[in-house]
């Protein structure tokens, strides 16, 4: 070979490796779902390199308890990936107003999402959004089919059927009604409070209003669902109160609790627990023919890295992650954790299936503490995990309770004084 047809091929060679490295691009996905590495890389990864070839994407996920710390450690520093798996409001919320995570406002996908869908990673006035939204979870009621069959048991629709329902399981004494402790407190107020009180506040417009500063949280819609929960007492189980959420889910999985006030979270463990068929209803309404409501809370999100160099790609992968494809695949690798998009995704588990079918019957709503209103002390969220389990327990009444969260909150949350 002459020197000159060396400095040709050697010069082919550099352009053709560099052509190549252009178009490989690797995507980091910064998240706290260690719990799912098997998914990213079995499923999800492998269908969007196929559809995508030249983008390449690593999933490298952090301890959950120390997810935010690290995060931001890295964003500082400049040292995080291209992709942020984002926690609902306030923490992503403030990562894009320091410029941290870029603008998704007008990213084609986000139009197969609804405003509540997206609120979780929305500006307050709703104008801007800075994550697509990936999966949430819906709160309602598992329950053991064994035990309904054997007592003859109808799933509930209304809240006097639901009591009666608990009647009957007490009085026949094989099972533990249901399955809530209030050692834990968050307990109470998010498979309690949280999940029957949209019922009562008529979802977004209560929780709304309660942001506008033209509801309170000592009117009758936010007090009823504290009076529901207060009879829950008598259905628990001996020693409840000193019962752990690790507790709760064995005596339901064990077969010795009939209901277990759940968010479908739950799904996934208790179907590899349980030996029993299991089914599921929403939050029973006041009266028959009342409309019904879910929590049907956003979740997780996914967002772009302000100071990506790959952001083209990273678009590329978001607007995927906007897609039916994504919602399905996410969907049936991890139930309990459903789409956000407005398209109906069919699920293989019949569990799940029974969760995102209220959708079609129920308006949906999100946790009422989440968005605004515990930015300041004392924290509304924390206190209304204290003041569910006090209802629960006994030890403060239901207009008590909502006396001490509106004082709280009206002293530092201007619409509220």
């Amino acid at each position: 070979m002459t020197m000159k047809t060396l400095r040709v091929a050697l010069l082919t060679s550099t352009l053709l490796a560099g052509a190549a490295s252009a178009q490989d691009v690797t995507l980091t996905i910064e998240s706290w779902r260690n719990d799912d590495l098997t998914i990213w890389q079995d499923t999800i990864i492998p269908a969007f390199e196929a559809a995508n070839p030249g983008i390449k994407l690593n999933f490298a996920p952090s301890a959950p308890a120390e997810y935010n710390a690290v995060l931001n450690s890295k964003l500082d520093a400049g040292s995080a990936g291209d992709l942020i798996t984002c926690r609902p409001f306030d923490a992503s919320l403030e990562l894009f107003k320091k410029g941290q995570l870029a603008d998704l406002t007008d990213l084609p996908g986000m139009a197969n999402f609804g405003d509540v869908a997206k609120s979780g990673w929305s500006t307050d006035d709703g104008a801007q959004t800075f994550c697509v939204p990936m999966a949430s979870v819906i709160h309602g009621f598992i329950y053991n089919k064994d035990a309904f069959t054997e007592l003859g048991i109808e799933v509930p629709k209304t809240e006097a059927e639901f009591f009666a329902a608990l009647d009957k399981i007490k009085e026949d004494g094989t099972y533990i009604p249901m399955a809530m402790g209030t050692n834990d407190q968050w307990e109470a107020a998010t498979m309690g409070y949280q999940n029957i009180g949209p019922t009562y506040w008529k979802g977004e417009e209560g929780r709304l209003a309660l942001i506008e500063g033209t509801q309170k949280l000592t009117d009758e819609p936010w007090v009823a669902p504290y009076r529901a929960l207060a009879k829950w007492k008598d259905y628990l189980g001996d020693g409840f109160e000193a019962q752990t959420y690790p507790d709760s889910q064995n005596l339901f999985t064990l077969g010795r609790a009939a209901i277990y006030p759940a968010g479908s979270w739950e799904i996934s463990g208790f179907k590899s627990l349980a030996e029993f068929e299991m089914g599921a209803f929403y939050p029973p309404v006041q009266a028959e023919g009342d409309e019904c409501y879910i929590s049907d809370h956003t979740d997780i999100g996914i967002g772009l890295n302000a100071a990506s160099p790959n952001a083209e790609a990273a678009k590329t992968f978001l607007n995927w992650v906007a897609s039916p494809e994504f919602a399905k695949l996410y969907a049936n690798a991890l139930p309990g954790f459903f789409p956000l998009s407005n398209e109906a995704v069919a699920l293989d588990d019949p569990l799940a299936q029974e969760f995102v079918n209220w959708r079609e019957t129920c308006k949906p709503s999100i946790r009422s503490t989440y968005q605004i209103l515990s930015r300041g002390t004392p924290n509304l969220e924390n206190e209304t995990w204290n003041a569910s389990a006090n209802v629960v327990r006994g030890t403060e009444t239901a207009e008590d309770a909502a006396k001490r969260l509106q004082d709280g909150l009206a002293s530092w949350y201007e619409p509220q004084k």
